[in-house]
């Protein structure tokens, strides 16, 4: 298993994001990219996971889970 870090500073990167990663990569986004709109929904049905920048309990939490998973099931 891998994790891949990228810092886009503008929605355009995105596209370009998802040219380079490797099939059965998830990205992991912004929790409030959730709420805007169509780009919300197109992000929630793509699998995108969402953490919760503000709540860093919470947001290491889901990243720890993440990682467990990817160990557990050998996933990269």
């Amino acid at each position: 298993p891998y994790v891949i870090v990228c810092n886009h500073q503008a929605s355009l990167d995105l596209m370009g994001m998802v040219e380079v990663i490797p099939d059965r990569c998830v990205p992991i986004a912004k929790k409030e990219l959730m709420y805007m709109g169509t780009v919300g929904w197109a992000c929630w049905l793509s699998g995108i996971i969402f953490i919760d920048r503000h709540r860093r309990e919470d947001a290491i939490d889901v990243i720890s889970q993440t990682a467990r998973t990817m160990r557990r099931e050998n996933v990269r």
